[in-house]
């Protein structure tokens, strides 16, 4: 049993990593740890649809370019699928971008509701637990693959506003789950008590000068005294040093302090947020994550790359517009570099107690709430994956005639172990998990 292994058993068990000198070779224990499969899965969300001739590869295969949107992840090509031809097939209540987004991960119908959007009649929230949970749900019940959080729920310039264009994972029918869009309140909930430990050193740092003071100022005998009250407060450092990091694999990571969280704070935010999903996936807190860039209808002005106009606005243009096709296209461009950035950070750094990175046993959806942001179109969804560790056949453009995006979520949830007849709804079930393996 290696270490980061017998660690991670001890942290299941909920006792200290100090435990760990003492705890034997056990060849039960060892078979326990060795047996669980490293198995993690992030939902990341953009939305507004794509520009289909700049994304799709034209290839079927393991012989395809990636086009101009996808050539941020060239460095992945042999650890990623494009699944051309996978749509969203719920209809009922709400507009387009509703169901867009909140019966995208739950692969079901809204339910009835005084939202109104669009043109459409109004609808509520949605009526089915989102796959993300499902796949928790699944995992927290097994104690071998319980995490402290299960899931994260990770946000990034999400309104500050609760309805269905807003959400996409769900805890249930009727439950919608905020994402967390403030990277600092997303450290204290990760590191909070590293943070109160930090806060305590820094009140020992003057403890010990004060000591120091007063220690120039006394008697020999009282002297005596504060020397051994001066040793006392060095071991408590030292021990709260080792707090700090005896549970942890990985360093927590630094933030850059004072970033404003609004609309030109996104490209650092954005940064952060991976960052922190990375570090907690590496320590275990997680196997499964969604991460939400701003939301359906999403509205931010990515004056970073000299657009002005709102993303939503501009994907409402028609084809013919060039100008606006090209400003889509860039930022899409963008939209995948953050993916990249995603798959880099898991990418370097080693599978704790197993083989390969983090990368080879991370599988990541990068998926929309719309196929065509100027149509509302729910065909042809963007769906791309990239990582490893559910036993797909990577590196390979696929294509599909027209099915439907619930026989996908079987199709990862089986991949875990879950085998559901269905998911969602039971009719968009037919025709079982797609072949991707």
């Amino acid at each position: 049993m290696n270490v980061h292994t017998r660690r991670q058993f001890l942290r299941q068990l909920g006792l200290s990593a100090a435990a760990l000198p003492f705890l034997p070779t056990l060849p039960s224990l060892a078979k326990s740890a060795a047996d669980v499969k490293s198995q993690r899965i992030i939902f990341l969300f953009t939305p507004n649809g794509t520009i289909a001739p700049e994304f799709w590869p034209d290839e079927t295969g393991p012989d395809f370019k990636l086009k101009r949107i996808l050539t941020p992840l060239e460095a992945f090509k042999g650890r990623l699928m494009t699944l051309n031809g996978v749509c969203n097939k719920v209809r009922g209540d709400g507009d387009g971008h509703m169901r867009g987004i909140s019966c995208l991960l739950t692969a079901d119908e809204l339910l009835p509701g005084n939202i109104q959007g669009g043109s459409d009649k109004p609808a509520g929230w949605a009526r089915n637990i989102s796959i993300d949970q499902e796949i928790r749900n699944f995992l927290q019940a097994r104690p071998e693959t319980a995490t402290r959080f299960g899931s994260l729920e990770l946000g990034v310039a999400v309104p500050n506003r609760a309805d269905p264009w807003t959400r996409e994972a769900y805890a249930g029918p009727n439950q919608p789950l905020a994402p967390l869009s403030d990277p600092y309140a997303m450290f204290d909930k990760l590191y909070g008590q590293i943070k109160d430990r930090e806060n305590l050193g820094s009140v020992l740092d003057h403890v010990r000068d004060d000591l120091r003071t007063i220690s120039a100022h006394v008697d020999p005998e009282e002297k005596a005294l504060l020397d051994q009250h001066a040793t006392f407060v060095r071991e408590m450092e030292q021990d709260l040093q080792s707090a700090v990091t005896k549970n942890l694999l990985f360093p927590p990571p630094l933030l850059e302090p004072g970033v404003a969280l609004d609309n030109d704070g996104i490209p650092k935010i954005s940064t952060m947020q991976a960052d922190l999903l990375v570090s907690a996936f590496a320590n275990g807190m997680a196997r499964v994550a969604t991460l939400q860039y701003t939301s359906s209808v999403g509205q931010a002005r990515m004056r970073w790359l000299d657009i002005h106009e709102e993303h939503h606005a501009l994907s409402h243009e028609p084809d013919s517009n060039q100008e606006a096709q090209e400003k889509l296209v860039k930022i899409n461009v963008w939209l995948c570099e953050q993916l990249a950035y995603l798959a880099r950070k898991l990418d370097g750094i080693p599978e704790p107690g197993g083989e390969g990175t983090m990368l080879d046993n991370t599988t990541i959806v990068w998926t929309n709430e719309l196929g065509k942001g100027n149509s509302h179109s729910l065909d042809n969804i963007p769906f791309v994956l990239v990582g490893g560790g559910l036993g797909f056949k990577t590196g390979q453009a696929m294509k599909f005639g027209g099915v439907t995006h619930n026989r996908l979520w079987l199709s990862i949830a089986h991949a875990f172990g879950h085998h559901l007849a269905t998911f969602g709804h039971q009719r968009l079930s037919e025709g079982g998990a797609l072949a991707l393996s």
